[in-house]
């Protein structure tokens, strides 16, 4: 029988581009969010719930097979994790696939401990899982460096580095996890390029003809120390796919020529 999938966070910008490649496999597809709509892919079906508070979300799981766990924010992420793979041992679901980010349980920074913590609780619940930490996104990088290149000096920290990554390209690989049979922590998706927030700010200060002052310094304490080991970057097994970040600056660009 072909598997029912449920999407949490599906109307997200990484939901918005794993949604339409999940249905052209022409199965139940269902996407839980607050707002309990969103979108136009045909054969789709919209649910209002909120992992959260956990209203809404036994209805969205009925029947379900597959849950792909996009759904997040800056905090409660853990606590909305447990509670969902709560509801979905209870609704009997065979396979769960979350995504995470590169960095977790190594950075000591909230954000990453409550992702570290999110993993946990998916590892722990009893149903058979996947894991897929990625890298920052582009489309997250993008504003952060926009703010610092706004700046008359735009702080450039020694030893912080990202490597950026595409969101269609993160998309793929989820699509593909959650057709595919459980698979434990996977290898990390990330950019292909580890570069400088100092990189980072020149290139994206030259795609618009300017030239940019730096403010070089360093990060103190623990915080600055993991940033220097490399910590929130992939090691290991890591699959580096997508456009460069100068690429990706160059196709904004065009598309809006």
């Amino acid at each position: 029988m072909t598997a029912s999938v449920l999407v949490t966070g599906g109307t997200g910008n990484i939901g918005s581009h794993v949604v339409p490649l999940l249905a052209r496999d022409g199965r139940d597809l269902r996407i839980l969010s607050r707002g309990g709509g969103g979108g136009d892919t045909p054969g789709v079906r919209h649910f209002r719930g909120d992992v959260m508070t956990g209203d809404g979300v036994a209805t969205a799981l009925d029947g379900v097979t597959v849950v792909l766990h996009l759904a997040g924010g800056p905090k409660g992420d853990d606590v909305a994790t447990r509670k969902l793979v709560a509801s979905a041992a209870a609704a009997r679901v065979e396979h769960i696939i979350l995504i995470s980010v590169i960095g977790a349980g190594r950075m000591p920074i909230g954000y990453f401990r409550m992702k570290d913590a999110a993993e946990q609780a998916v590892a722990e619940s009893g149903i058979p899982w996947t894991v897929l930490r990625a890298a920052q996104l582009h489309d997250f990088v993008l504003p952060f460096v926009r703010g610092l290149e706004k700046l008359p000096l735009a702080p450039a920290p020694r030893g912080v580095n990202f490597e950026p990554v595409d969101v269609e390209s993160v998309a793929r690989r989820l699509a593909d996890l959650t057709l595919a049979a459980p698979a434990g922590r996977v290898a990390d998706i990330a950019g292909p390029e580890v570069l400088s927030i100092e990189t980072l700010i020149e290139t994206y200060a030259r795609a618009l003809e300017k030239r940019r002052r730096m403010l070089r310094f360093s990060i103190p304490g623990s915080i600055g120390r993991a940033y220097r080991d490399s910590a929130n970057l992939a090691s290991g097994d890591v699959d580096r796919a997508g456009r460069t970040w100068q690429q990706y600056l160059d196709e904004r660009r065009s598309s809006r020529d």
